[in-house]
């Protein structure tokens, strides 16, 4: 899990930030059996922009040398869930 935090830390916030990427929270579980998780809100203009933005983050060349040079110990992520989520009209964040 440290791992995974400094790959974010160094690389991948500044990566999601090129591409449009934008950041909202980050957060870890404090229950025992779900310690090894990582959530996070990312905001994007529009489904056009996040589908276009992932697209340019994932063929990015050094998106993927610092994926592969982090993976060299072992996986850091074992499975990623997506979901886009849309505000409520009562929503405090839109």
């Amino acid at each position: 899990m440290n791992e995974l935090h400094e790959r974010f830390e160094k690389h991948t916030i500044r990566l999601f930030e090129k591409f449009g990427i934008k950041p909202i929270a980050f957060w870890t579980s404090v229950n025992l059996e779900e310690k090894n998780y990582l959530t996070y809100l990312l905001e994007f203009e529009s489904l056009d922009a996040q589908r276009e933005a992932w697209n340019k983050f994932m063929r990015d060349e050094e998106r993927i040398k610092i994926w592969q040079k982090s993976n060299e110990n072992g996986k850091l992520v074992l499975n990623i869930e997506s979901k886009t989520l849309q505000p409520t009209d009562y929503s405090m964040m839109k």
